[in-house]
């Protein structure tokens, strides 16, 4: 009876870790963007590791893919790069240029 329970145990732990072996992007294609068309956003500056509980409590398998996931949303919610956000404004200057010699002294 014992050996039955254990094996039991086993397969049902083992059957419930679906998102095994899937990278954070599929895992996200599969479940997550049936309601969110884009990762973008998601993490909204939240802390990783309340981000990937929440995760592990409504939608992951295990917590593994649960950190993945969190981990995958905070990658793809960087701001962008400095200089690239508003149209029109000033290019970034390259290296300052060194002072002008001084002459009659």
């Amino acid at each position: 009876m014992i050996l039955a329970a254990a094996v039991l145990t086993a397969t049902a732990a083992a059957a419930q870790n679906l998102d095994a072996g899937k990278s954070p992007a599929k895992i996200f294609a599969e479940g997550c963007a049936t309601c969110h068309r884009s990762p973008r956003g998601l993490a909204k500056g939240r802390f990783s590791l309340t981000l990937s509980w929440f995760l592990r409590d409504h939608y992951a398998t295990s917590s593994d893919s649960a950190k993945a996931l969190a981990a995958y949303l905070e990658s793809v919610d960087e701001p962008p790069p400095r200089g690239s956000g508003k149209p029109g404004a000033k290019a970034p200057r390259s290296a300052p240029r060194p002072p002008k010699p001084v002459h009659g002294q």
